[in-house]
């Protein structure tokens, strides 16, 4: 199940809980990211406690955006123990997100 991250508190707790998070940086007005979001809930489903899968609306939690230098969304972040291991934006299939999730667990 994916997390809706509402401080940047929750957020850095998150990030530092020692395993991957994949990250969803998304807006309620963005088309895209609307068509991402079906994506992003059946990559939480696979997780089985592997991987973490968060989503962080932008006009809510700023900061996050601000901290990692995000101007276009979607951006999908991949963190682990507090470290960005790489940052992708735009649309992506399922099985690109999975690719690179297997590259980091």
């Amino acid at each position: 199940m994916e997390l809706v991250i509402k401080t940047s508190n929750d957020f850095d707790k998150l990030i530092n809980s020692g395993s991957l998070c994949v990250v969803d940086l998304f807006a309620t007005w963005c088309g895209p990211c609307r068509m991402l979001a079906p994506t992003i809930e059946a990559i939480a489903e696979k997780a089985n406690g592997k991987y973490s899968v968060a989503k962080v609306d932008v006009d809510e939690v700023e900061e996050i955006a601000i901290r990692y230098g995000v101007n276009t969304i979607p951006t999908l972040l991949y963190i682990k123990d507090g470290v960005l291991l790489e940052k992708s934006v735009g649309l992506k299939t399922e099985s690109q997100i999975l690719n690179t999730i297997e590259k980091y667990i």
